[in-house]
């Protein structure tokens, strides 16, 4: 037998002419790899299903667990420049010569027509597909070391299939380190060195192999991949593998068999595995359904895998089909489908269109239901409870594909028909019914029947109302969709009022669970019961007369109104006190604690409404109140049934004011009354009869109490004292006594006299008690208590009774105040001696009714006797003595006057001058004010009256408003200006009014309109009026040498002071400005200018050629030159002679100016005057 190595070259020798004779069919071999390479690259190959699909195929050795294992590594071993290298390794029986015959042909197989022996080859391709990927692959097995080349070999122009031995790489050591050198190798090794761009692509494929693989093929048992690299820490391994089998059982009856695979997949991110229930039957195929390529396939085998846990997978889906190897069809079902069917090129979906598939699918609804009544019913010893998760299996869900659907709704069609169904019976025997015979209950009721199940009610009965129960394992919220698709629904409403009435629902279980049975009905009773016989069941539990438990419906319509509360034996006791019981009845006590508890009892309470009710004993108290009808005795009682019940907390605060508010009161007068204002208590020992003897509310609304609040009580085995009673009403219904009750807005005859000791500290209390509340105080009421004479004081020793408004609190402050104003006036001082320490408690209450115990108020209370003394006759020269001492006490002891002297200051109590003044405005005379004493009617103090002691208190009438000294007082002045009786003023007074009018510029109109036509002023021409006067100026002085009489101001009998009075003596008419004057001067002139020289006139305008003087010199020499005209008459050349003269001598002077201008001043009167004189010489 020939050597593999020698095989090859056989091989090579004769198939394909290397290096011997021709073979004559290498034109057909030619023509075949052609079409390999075309139908490679058409097609859509997975190569790594293919390797799988040829390992499946593969035969291994007996005693050996059938593997296949991919490892991937960086090194290139092949030394083909490969960046990576993929290794597949199989633990089969390896290559024998007709495999390696097989490899090197095209088209040709060793596993076609066996597709019965379970061979799965389908595309024709195989070994072919790893080209895909690698252009030059290696074959290591059974002494075989071979590779092929993609491109065409040199020596016979074929690729793809022809063989050539491996000499050198990769060598077998490397492939052992790569694989582990502690492990042998496998039998059959692929190296697959990969082509640069499909590196990515592989370990894609690699990392996507789904774990569920292996549940289909029936040889290989494990599957891993492995990344092997140069750094051992980057290595990563992950495995799958069918770990057991177990439970297999065959059907002959149905040539079907079931089994437990537990599937593993481990590496090293993951560790899981899960199981599942693997059920294969067996269909005979119709010759309908038969096509050419399964000619020699006479039954399907379809296998349905159930996994009991979360499936294996890679990635985000996970194929439901499987042709052996899986395709990549999402079917939405919670199983998967495994036939041998026709797949598309691409392996990734069955062909839906193929006749051969459709017939599998056809055959797939009943596999699952037998599947799935198998896996229901094969275990008789499983509890029900372990049924319902095998119904997830059910495909609820609709799959992508319609003709997916079709199987789905026929799965459904069939299951509708089986007695699969567990039901609940509480018995051992299991009873399964078809889904359209149960019914579901709600979970509540479920709840509330395995609670009376446990406290030994009998329902054994629950099937026996006209439908089946579904089991209560099964009847939950998850399994919603399960039974929803095999149209499971819930049972009728009638259903449960059967069920409660057939049972012992109500009397037989603990309150809790009637309580919940009832809170079932409330809660689904608008939507499911309102309408069924359940409103006339006996449900609601209530005592009877006779102290037992009976049953009343819902809508019970007879007079009985059930009741419950929490203080059930109190109101009973109650009830009888008051008859009013014979419609009431109430629930037992262990039923209203269960409600009480109950955290649905709103609820609960809602929907019993018109046949229960929850009294609370507030609501009772009502129920009484409308019972009481003014019946004497039990207005009184009703008071005590109120007080007790609140004494024990039946009550709250604010239901007992409330029940108080409207309470009926039995008056003074045996009266029931409803409607009051307020309420007094009764005046057998109140405070209010003590302090006011007669009742001052009467016209407010008020009412006395009668004294049967006052008598001991004895009601429902409860018995009270007045003393109670009556504490209870003044806090609950506001039976007021002094000090809590509102004062009437009133005056009060008893404080207009004397007080007892004990009730003026009742009344100050109740002074305190209404601050304390926030109560104001009515007026009328205060006036009378400020205004009456009963607070107890002292005055100088002796003991009187006065108003609080007058009396004084003494402390240590106002004690020296009190004691240096007491020589003004009597001080009445509270009478701590009678009252005690006790009266220092309540400084607050004084002061609201008046009593003074401030500085402040004692400064006024004097300032005010003063003043009250001063309006019926004068102060003494002592008094005011006194007065002034007192403040300059206060001031001395750093304490301010203010509120003494604003008490006193406005009074008018001082003499002066202008009579009897106030302080205020009045002026105490110094010498500063001589000159203003004589031109105003200031009221100065009359120190003649009071003699030269007043001027020790300066200080003291500054303060009371008294103007001391003058400090440049022009207002004062000039608001009491009067004209002196002799007209001219002295200089000192001319002067201080030009002040007032510069310092208080207002006074200056009173001023003109007085002086300004008046001859008041001394100038050196008498004495002139403003408007006649001028003031001396330098600049034009030197006309006084020319102009006689002119009136100027005598500067030696006023002194230079008043030139710095321009401005006022401009406002009073003085001429005092240049152009004025000038203007003056010039008004002279035109009245006698020739009685002046012109050469004296004229040196004195000499050096004065600016501004107004040049108008002046102008005006003069006109003036002059019409008067030379008028008065020339036959001595006209004289008079020219002589102006010519004149102007020559100016124009001698050298000033430029003063020539230009008598230059032309006397052309214009020469022209004048010899125009003249031509027109008298022609007369």
């Amino acid at each position: 037998m020939a050597t593999p190595k020698e095989h090859i070259e056989e091989i090579r020798r004769k198939k394909f002419s290397i290096g011997g004779e021709v073979n004559p069919l290498m034109e057909e071999f030619h023509l075949t790899v052609k079409m390999l390479s075309a139908e490679l690259y058409a097609k859509d190959v997975h190569f790594l299903m293919e390797l799988i699909q040829n390992a499946e195929d593969n035969e291994y050795p007996s005693g050996v667990n059938p593997s296949l294992e991919f490892v991937i590594t960086s090194r290139d071993i092949t030394g083909t420049g490969a960046a990576a290298t993929l290794l597949m390794f199989n633990n089969e029986k390896g290559f024998s010569p007709s495999n390696i015959n097989s490899i090197c042909s095209v088209a040709k197989s060793t596993k076609k027509g066996n597709r019965k022996q379970g061979y799965i080859g389908e595309k024709g391709i195989g070994f072919k597909s790893v080209f895909l990927i690698n252009s030059r692959p290696y074959i290591f097995s059974n002494g075989y070391q071979i590779r092929f080349d993609e491109d065409p070999c040199p020596h016979c122009n074929l690729g793809y299939v022809v063989p050539k031995w491996v000499e050198e790489n990769p060598k077998l050591s490397e492939i052992q380190q790569i694989y582990g050198s502690g492990s042998t190798l496998p039998t059959t090794t692929l190296i697959l060195p990969l082509k640069a761009d499909k590196v990515n692509a592989v370990k894609q494929q690699l990392s996507s192999v789904q774990p569920e693989v292996l549940l289909f093929l029936t040889k290989i048992k494990r599957l891993s991949v492995r990344e092997h690299n140069e750094n051992p820490k980057l290595n990563t391994v992950s495995a799958i593998a069918i770990t057991s089998e177990t439970n297999f059982v065959k059907r002959k009856n149905i040539d079907a068999e079931s089994s437990t695979l537990h599937l593993s997949a481990q590496g090293d991110k993951f560790d899981n595995e899960c199981i599942y229930y693997m059920w294969k039957q067996k269909f005979p195929v119709n010759e309908k359904n038969k096509v050419e390529r399964r000619m020699e396939v006479d039954e399907w085998v379809i296998t349905l895998a159930f996994p009991f846990e979360e499936r294996l997978k890679r990635g985000t889906t996970s194929p439901g089909i499987y042709a052996f190897l899986p395709t990549e069809m999402v079917t939405n079902f919670p199983f998967i489908m495994q036939a041998d069917f026709l797949l598309s090129s691409s392996r990734e979906t069955i062909l839906f269109d193929d006749k051969w598939n459709k017939g599998i699918l056809d055959c797939v609804p009943c596999a699952f239901v037998n599947a799935l009544t198998s896996l229901v019913k094969q275990t008789e010893d499983a509890p029900v409870s372990s049924l319902p998760p095998m119904f997830s299996l059910l495909p609820v869900t609709s799959p992508p594909f319609p003709e997916l659907n079709t199987v789905r709704e026929n799965i459904k069609a069939k299951l509708v028909e089986e007695n699969i169904i567990p039901g609940e019976s509480y018995l051992k025997q299991k009873f399964f019914h078809k889904p359209g015979e149960v019914g579901r209950l709600m979970p509540t009721f479920w709840n509330i029947l395995e609670k009376a199940k446990s406290q030994g009610v009998n329902l054994n009965n629950l099937s026996n109302h006209g439908i089946c129960v579904l089991s209560s394992s099964f009847d939950k919220q998850e399994y919603d969709q399960v039974l929803n698709f095999l149209g499971v629904g819930q049972v009728s409403n009638d259903w449960y009022g059967k069920c409660i009435q057939s049972s012992d629902l109500v009397m037989g279980v603990s309150e809790d669970v009637y309580l919940e049975l009832l809170l079932f009905l409330a809660d689904n009773w608008s939507s499911k019961f309102s309408c069924t016989d359940i409103k006339n069941i006996p449900l609601i539990k209530y005592v009877d007369l006779d102290g037992k438990v009976a049953l009343c419906g819902i809508n019970d319509n007879n007079q009985r109104i059930v009741c419950f509360s929490r203080h059930d034996s109190w109101l009973i006791d109650w009830n009888r006190e008051f008859r009013c019981v014979a419609n009431l009845f109430f629930m037992p006590g262990s039923t209203h604690i269960a409600i009480q508890s109950c955290s649905k009892k709103e609820k609960l309470l809602d929907w019993m409404k018109h046949t229960v009710i929850n009294v609370e004993v507030s609501e009772y108290a009502d129920v009484i109140y409308d019972q009481l009808n003014g019946n004497r005795k039990l207005v009184v009682a009703y008071a005590h049934f109120l007080y007790h019940s609140y004494s024990r907390e039946y009550l709250s605060e604010r239901e007992v004011d409330s029940l108080c508010s409207k309470m009926p009161l039995v008056d003074n007068y045996g009266h029931s009354n409803t409607r009051r204002n307020k309420i007094l208590v009764p005046a057998n020992g109140s405070k209010w009869a003590e302090l006011i003897d007669s009742n001052p509310w009467t016209h407010e609304g008020y009412i006395e109490l009668g004294e049967d609040y006052l008598r001991p009580g004895s009601f429902a085995g409860q018995t009270t004292t007045g003393v109670q009673l009556m504490q209870f009403l003044r806090s609950h219904v506001q039976a007021s006594d002094i000090p809590d009750i509102t004062p009437p807005n009133a005056g009060i005859p008893a404080l207009s006299s004397p007080l007892t000791k004990q009730n003026a500290f009742l009344l100050l209390d109740w002074i305190r008690r209404l601050k304390i509340l926030g109560i104001g105080i009515p007026q009328r009421f205060l006036n009378c208590i400020k205004e009456g004479s009963w607070l107890r004081v002292t005055m100088n020793g002796s003991s009187s009774y006065r108003p609080p408004a007058q009396s004084f609190y003494l402390n240590d402050s106002l004690g020296k105040i009190l004691q240096n104003g007491s020589v003004l006036v009597d001080i009445p001082l509270v009478d701590l001696s009678f009252y005690g320490e006790s009266i220092l408690e309540y400084k607050v209450e004084l002061k609201t009714i008046g009593v003074m115990f401030e500085y402040a108020e004692a400064c006024s209370f004097i300032g005010e006797r003063l003043m009250y003394l001063a309006a019926s006759s004068n102060l003494t020269k002592g008094t005011l003595i006194s007065i002034l001492n007192f403040i300059k006490f206060l001031r001395e002891n750093l304490l301010p006057p203010k509120s003494f002297i604003s008490t006193i200051k406005d009074g008018r109590w001082l003499k002066t001058s202008q009579g009897y003044m106030s302080p205020v405005g009045s002026v105490l005379f110094c010498k500063e004010w001589k000159v203003a004493s004589q031109i105003t009617s200031i009221p100065f103090i009359d120190q003649d009256h009071y003699g030269g002691e007043i001027l020790n208190f300066k200080t003291e009438l500054q303060l009371l408003g008294v103007v001391v000294g003058f400090n440049d007082d022009y207002q004062l002045v000039a608001e009491h200006w009067k004209m002196p009786p002799s007209c001219p003023l002295t200089s000192e007074a001319t002067l201080l009014v030009l002040a007032c009018m510069r310092y208080y510029p207002k006074s200056a109109d009173k001023f003109v309109k007085a002086l300004q036509h008046l001859k008041c002023l001394k100038t050196d021409s008498g004495f002139k009026s403003p408007v006649e006067s001028f003031l001396f100026d330098p600049e034009w002085g030197s006309l006084l040498q020319v102009f006689n009489g002119i009136p100027i101001l005598d500067q030696k009998f006023y002194g230079c002071t008043i030139l710095c009075y321009k401005t006022e003596l401009k406002i009073l008419g003085v001429l005092v400005d240049f152009e004025e004057a000038v203007k003056a001067f010039a008004d002279l002139l035109s009245g006698g200018l020739l009685h002046h020289p012109f050469q004296k006139i004229m040196s004195c305008l000499f050096f004065r050629v600016t501004g107004s003087w040049r108008t002046f010199i102008t005006d003069f020499l006109l003036i002059y030159g019409n008067a030379s005209v008028r008065r020339s008459g036959c001595g006209h050349g004289l008079v020219l002679i002589d102006l010519h003269l004149n102007a020559f001598c100016l124009v001698q002077s050298g000033n430029s100016s003063l020539q230009l201008l008598c230059f032309l001043s006397l052309m214009t009167v020469t022209l004048t005057m010899a125009g003249q004189f031509m027109n008298t010489k022609k007369s």
